[in-house]
């Protein structure tokens, strides 16, 4: 059984590393052939009055609709008949995977705000990009309208709303401005610095997280993670699963599984399980209850909302409603099975959408599909400020590698660098908002 084991890992390896290879080919196909455009069309979007402008408008600037914007505005024809019209209501990207960490250490919480830039569409001619930093109230089928009342015309829509909590923080911060979010992150610092006994509802990723990071950073402090399922990490493999609770008890952390919290019943001293349990606490955080902010399609298209929230899509990425050939679909609030929605498989759909929709602005059909890749789904979870451990798991064998941290803020200058923003440069608004 050892030794087939083995056989398995090494098989899992040699198909990521395979994985791995096609996907930086792909990536310089792409670089090239943006460079190739660049070179053989005009740097400047010419103005022109032999036709009207088109609108390709993204709605959402987290990771899918980011990307989406930059492979549109550095694909789309040049010619002057499509401008790319980015929607944001965030002053910042939110880099959403630190929030966690960023939750309980100090003197970080900027480094979560990656300033939007032009020269994250360097590829693309000058005028292409538009930047609206407002929010979308709804969808009609040849516009969207903003909270100013501004009605805004569309050849091709993509919403990329992504997902929402009702709590805010660890998984989202809940607020628009980068200053506002500073201070957010500030007081969860406060509380879960004064707190003597923390409990923590929920086990996914952002709940094994906040408890591993707090009891690592104030080891004398009680730490209690509960989550409802029969383990923490239970979207995982068994391993990643088993490593997750042995990590969390090396810390100190109390793993509670197979119960649910009543978030109402913390009262500054306990708070109640469902079981009728209660437990010591003074410092309650829930990470559970994020759902698809797919509220913009529940009107025009109240077929398409799947049961779990999100929006139906077909493997194009369209929208799987024949009335909206061009509204497309990319990023958490997509239907698409994943298991583990993260930045790659944002960047995976954001590619097949806006790949789509330059051909269906040149007249041909939209023929990119999309499916879940097992090497997307794969995950880095921090245990405490100095672990991490890498899961990739096809549902039958699984590949864990486990890394030492000696950076508290891990990929945060990457993060800054991939967005085209200097780690940790502030330029303020994206130019034109």
């Amino acid at each position: 059984m050892a030794t087939l084991k083995r056989i398995q890992k090494a098989s899992l390896f040699a198909r990521l590393a395979a994985y791995a290879l096609r996907a930086s080919f792909s990536v310089l196909r792409r670089v090239l052939s943006t460079k190739v455009a660049a070179l053989t069309a005009p740097s400047v979007i010419p103005s022109s009055s032999h036709f009207q402008t088109r609108n390709v408008v993204v709605v959402g600037a987290a990771y899918a609709g980011y990307f989406a914007a930059r492979i549109l505005a550095a694909s789309l024809p040049r010619d002057g008949r499509y401008r790319v019209i980015v929607i944001e209501p965030n002053s910042h990207f939110n880099f959403t995977w630190m929030l966690p960490r960023f939750s309980v250490i100090e003197g970080h919480e900027h480094k979560a705000f990656i300033p939007y830039t032009s020269a994250f569409f360097s590829q693309a001619p000058r005028g292409m990009v538009q930047w609206i930093r407002g929010r979308v109230t709804s969808v009609r089928r040849q516009s969207v309208v903003l909270c100013s009342g501004q009605e805004i015309p569309y050849e091709f829509l993509v919403i990329a709303t992504g997902s929402a909590v009702a709590n805010g923080l660890p998984s989202r911060v809940g607020v628009e401005d980068r200053n506002e979010g500073i201070e957010v992150l500030r007081e969860m610092q406060t509380r879960i610095k004064a707190a003597t006994r923390l409990v923590v509802a929920g086990g996914g990723a952002a709940g094994v997280e906040l408890a591993s990071d707090a009891k690592s950073h104030y080891p004398d402090k009680s730490v209690t993670l509960v989550h409802s399922r029969h383990a923490v990490m239970h979207r995982f493999g068994p391993e990643l699963q088993r490593t997750a609770t042995d990590g969390l008890r090396r810390l100190g952390v109390e793993v509670i599984v197979g119960e649910r919290v009543d978030p109402k019943s913390a009262d500054g001293k306990f708070i109640t399980l469902a079981s009728g349990r209660k437990i010591e606490c003074d410092c309650f955080i829930n990470c559970t209850g994020q759902t698809p902010a797919s509220d913009l399609i529940a009107d025009i298209a109240p077929g398409a909302i799947a049961p779990s929230g999100h929006i139906r899509v077909k493997p194009s990425m369209q929208i799987d409603d024949e009335c909206l050939p061009n509204v497309y679909v990319c990023g958490d609030v997509a239907d698409t099975k994943a298991a583990n929605p993260n930045s790659r498989i944002a960047g995976r759909q954001a590619e097949v959408v806006a790949d789509n929709i330059v051909l269906a602005a040149s007249g041909k059909t939209p023929s990119y599909t999309y499916e879940v890749n097992w090497a997307d789904e794969g995950v880095k979870l921090s245990l405490g400020l100095d672990r991490s451990v890498s899961e990739f798991w096809d549902g039958k064998s699984e590949l864990l590698l486990s890394h030492r941290e000696d950076d508290l803020t891990m990929m945060s200058g990457r993060a800054w660098q991939a967005l085209s923003a200097k780690p940790f440069e502030d330029t303020g608004l994206y130019p034109g908002t």
